[in-house]
C-alpha cells in the first residue's frame, strides 16, 4: 500500500490570496483616477512624484500590493504550518491527535478571520501610505480608503469562497463531525458578518460613482459660470494694471461661500487671492493648467477645482483671472452621507429580520431533531411540520421521508432479528449435534459390547448352577466379571448423560432472564464435551490453562456462555485454514485488581486485517466469504454485554494470530 504524502494546500491558499491582491491592485490602479476625478497629468509624472512624497502613482500601488501580499503570506504560512501533512496525520490519528485537532480548528476558523483581515489590513496599509505623503485625512483620503474597502471586500469574498471549499474538503477527509473545535457562531451573526460588507460595498460604490459623475457635470457648469462672468465684466473695459483686475474681481458673484478668486501673472505667480489655496492647486496652475484648457484641479480626489481666464493689459502684459470653487458644499455631502447611512441602516434591519426568521426556522428543526434523537419513542411518533416553501421546508420533507423509511426498516429488522438469530443458533446446533452423534458411537458400542459380555456371563452362570465341579470361588469370579461390565456401562451412560445435558442446554433459547449461577469447572467441562469432535476432526489441540479457582462462580446462563466460547474456538480452528497439528489456548484467569474473570481464546493462525478488526463488534462482518454471515461474533458480543454485563475485546495481527478475551464481573 502506497504511503500517504504531504499535499500543497498551504501554497494553493497563499497563491490564491496573492493572485487576489494582484487583481485588486490592478483594479485599484485603473479605477481610482476615474472614481476620484484625478486631474490630467497628475499620475505617473514628475508632477506626481513631487507632490506625493517621492512616489509615483504606480509605485504607491506596488507598495500597498507587495506589503499586503507579504503580510498575508506570512500570516497564512504561520497559521497553515501543518495543513500540508493532514493525509499523513489521518493515517495515525492517535499519534497525531493534537495536530489533527489544530488543523480542524484552522479549517473552521480561518475563512471568517481571513475575510475580516483582508478588509482591515488593506485599509491600514493605505493609511500607512497616506502618512508618507504631504497631506493627510482630507476628503480625498477618505474617498481613497472607501475605494480600498470596496476592492478589498470584493477580493476577500471571492477568495474566501474558494478557500472555504478547499478547507471543507479537508474537513470531510478528516471525518470531522463535531464543531467543538470552534466557538459556535449563530446564523444571524454569520449572515450579518458576510452580507453587511457586501451591502456596504454596494452603497459605497454607488456613492462614489454618483459623486464622480456629479463632480464632472457640476465642475463644467461652474467653469462656464465663472468664465462667463469674467468675459462679461471685461467687455468694454480697459484694463491698464493689476489694480483694475482686482476691481473687476470685486464684481464677480461667488457660486457659494468658500470659493476663492485669484489673479496670477503670465508666469502663473499668484499676485492676489481672496482666500487660502493649497500648494497642490498652485503647482497645478503653474505647470499643467495651460495644457488642460486653463482648468485647474486641487489635490487628488478633492472636491475643489478651478478655472483661469487670460487677460491682456493695455501695456501688453498677460494676467489670469481665476476662481477656485467647491463642486459641492458641505451641506450636500452631509445629506448624501446621511442618506447612505440611513439606507445602510434600513438594509441592515431588513437583513437582521430575515436572518432572525431564518434562524428561528432552523432552531425549530434543530430542537425537534434533538428531542427526537434523545427519545426513541419520540422518533417513532413525532413528525416535523413544513412551515416554509424554501430549502428548510425541503429539509423537513426529506427528514419525514427518511423517518418513515427508518421506522419501516426498524420494524422489518425487529421482525426478522429473532428469526435470523434462531436460524444461526440452530445451524450451529446442527453442526454440534453432528459431532456429538459421532462421539456417542463409541460409548454406545462399548455398552453394546458390555451387554454381550453380561449375556455370556449370565449363560455361563446359569449352566454352572447344577455343575458339581463349580465351586463358590467360581461364582465369585463370575460375579466379579459381571460387576466389571456393569461399571463400564455405568461410566459410559454417565458420559452420555453429560453429552445429552450439554446438547439439551444448547437447544434452549436465550429468553430465560432468571438469575442462574455456575462454576468455571462446569463451564469448561461442557465446552470440552461439545468441542471434542470438531477439534479431533480438525486435528487441533485445545490447551486449557486454569489460572483461577475452578469453583469460581459465574452469574448467568451457562449455555449462553458455552455457545460464545465454542464460537470463538470454531473461529480459531478456521483461522488455521485446514492446517493440522495446531494449538489453541483457552486461558481462564482472575484479575484481582478489578475483580474480573478473564477468559481468553488464543490461536496462532492467519489473523485478521485491520479493517475487519475495527468493525468486528460494530456490525456483522465475516472473512469467510459466502460461507459466513458474521452473525456469530456479533451475537456473542451482544450476549456478553446484555446477559453477563461484561465485555469482549480482540487483538489480532495478520500472520501472527488472534486473541479474543471475555471480561466478566465476578
Amino acid at each position: 500500500m502506497e504511503e500517504p504524502k504531504k499535499v500543497k494546500v498551504k501554497s494553493k491558499i497563499i497563491i490564491t490570496y496573492v493572485i487576489g491582491v494582484a487583481i485588486v491592485c490592478a483594479l485599484f490602479y485603473l479605477i481610482i483616477p476615474y472614481l476620484l476625478n484625478y486631474g490630467p497629468g497628475t499620475i505617473n509624472t514628475q508632477f506626481d512624484k513631487e507632490v506625493s512624497g517621492g512616489l509615483y502613482y504606480y509605485q504607491q500601488i506596488l507598495v500597498v500590493g507587495i506589503g499586503l501580499a507579504s503580510v498575508v503570506s506570512c500570516i497564512l504560512f504561520f497559521l497553515l504550518k501543518d495543513i500540508d501533512y493532514y493525509p499523513i496525520y489521518k493515517e495515525n490519528k492517535t499519534k497525531y491527535k493534537k495536530n489533527i485537532e489544530y488543523i480542524k480548528k484552522v479549517c473552521l476558523n480561518l475563512p471568517n478571520r481571513l475575510l475580516l483581515a483582508f478588509i482591515v489590513v488593506p485599509l491600514l496599509l493605505s493609511v500607512a501610505v497616506l502618512f508618507m505623503q504631504t497631506t493627510f485625512l482630507t476628503s480625498s483620503d477618505f474617498k481613497l480608503m472607501l475605494v480600498v474597502f470596496i476592492l478589498a471586500t470584493i477580493m476577500s469574498s471571492i477568495a474566501n469562497t474558494y478557500v472555504r471549499r478547499l478547507l471543507s474538503t479537508i474537513l470531510k477527509e478528516l471525518e470531522n463531525t463535531s464543531s467543538a473545535h470552534v466557538r459556535r457562531t449563530g446564523i444571524v451573526k454569520r449572515l450579518l458578518f458576510q452580507i453587511i460588507p457586501v451591502i456596504t460595498v454596494c452603497i459605497v460604490f454607488t456613492y462614489l460613482a454618483f459623486s464622480s459623475t456629479y463632480e464632472k457635470s457640476n465642475a463644467e457648469l461652474l467653469d462656464k459660470f465663472y468664465k462667463n462672468q469674467f468675459q462679461t465684466d471685461l467687455e468694454g473695459t480697459v484694463v491698464s494694471n493689476k489694480d483694475d483686475l482686482v476691481h473687476l474681481l470685486d464684481k464677480v458673484k461667488l457660486s457659494e461661500e468658500g470659493n476663492v478668486l485669484f489673479i496670477t501673472d503670465q508666469n502663473f505667480n499668484f499676485v492676489y487671492q481672496t482666500g487660502e489655496l493649497s500648494d497642490f492647486f498652485k503647482k497645478y496652475t503653474a505647470e499643467l493648467s495651460a495644457e488642460n484648457n486653463y482648468k485647474v484641479y486641487d489635490y487628488y480626489g478633492t472636491s475643489g477645482q478651478g478655472t483661469l481666464y487670460p487677460v491682456t493689459l493695455s501695456n501688453g502684459e498677460t494676467y489670469y483671472l481665476g476662481a477656485y470653487y467647491l463642486i459641492y458644499s458641505d451641506e450636500t455631502i452631509f445629506y448624501m452621507v446621511s442618506l447612505l447611512l440611513i439606507l445602510g441602516g434600513i438594509c441592515s434591519v431588513i437583513l437582521y429580520a430575515f436572518a432572525s426568521e431564518l434562524s428561528k426556522n432552523v432552531k425549530e428543526v434543530t430542537n425537534s431533531l434533538e428531542e427526537i434523537s434523545n427519545d426513541n419513542q419520540a422518533f417513532a411518533e413525532k413528525k416535523l411540520y413544513i412551515t416554509s416553501v424554501d430549502e428548510i421546508g425541503d429539509l423537513i420533507k426529506v427528514y419525514n421521508n427518511i423517518q418513515a423509511l427508518t421506522i419501516n426498516h426498524l420494524n422489518q429488522i425487529h421482525d426478522n432479528q429473532e428469526t435470523l438469530m434462531e436460524k444461526e443458533r440452530l445451524a450451529s446446533l446442527g453442526q454440534l449435534i453432528g459431532g456429538i452423534a459421532h462421539n456417542l458411537k463409541t460409548p454406545i458400542m462399548s455398552i453394546s459390547g458390555a451387554a454381550e459380555g453380561l449375556n455370556d456371563l449370565v449363560k455361563e452362570y446359569d449352566a454352572s448352577i447344577d455343575d458339581p465341579e463349580v465351586n463358590s470361588q467360581d461364582h465369585h469370579d463370575i460375579a466379579k466379571d459381571m460387576n466389571t461390565w456393569i461399571t463400564k456401562i455405568k461410566t459410559h451412560t454417565e458420559y452420555m448423560s453429560d453429552v445429552i445435558t450439554a446438547v439439551k442446554g444448547q437447544a434452549v433459547t436465550f429468553s430465560n432472564e432468571e438469575e442462574i449461577t455456575f462454576t468455571v469447572g462446569e463451564l469448561l467441562k461442557r465446552v470440552n464435551i461439545l468441542m471434542k469432535h470438531e477439534l479431533k476432526n480438525a486435528i487441533v489441540y485445545l490447551n486449557i490453562s486454569m489460572k483461577a479457582d475452578e469453583h469460581t462462580v459465574i452469574h448467568g446462563d451457562v449455555n449462553s456462555l458455552v455457545q460464545v466460547i465454542n464460537n470463538m474456538i470454531s473461529n480459531s480452528i478456521q483461522a488455521y485454514n485446514g492446517k493440522p497439528e495446531q494449538n489453541i489456548d483457552l486461558i481462564v484467569e482472575k484479575d484481582s485488581e478489578h475483580n474480573h474473570l478473564i477468559i481468553s481464546v488464543k490461536d496462532y493462525g492467519s489473523g485478521m486485517p485491520k479493517s475487519v478488526k475495527n468493525k468486528l463488534f460494530k456490525e456483522m462482518i465475516t472473512t469467510k466469504g459466502k460461507n459466513g454471515t458474521g452473525l456469530g461474533l456479533y451475537m456473542s458480543y451482544s450476549t456478553i454485554r446484555a446477559h453477563f454485563n461484561g465485555n469482549m475485546t480482540v487483538e489480532s495481527e495478520e500472520g501472527k494470530g488472534t486473541t479474543f478475551r471475555i471480561v466478566l464481573p465476578s
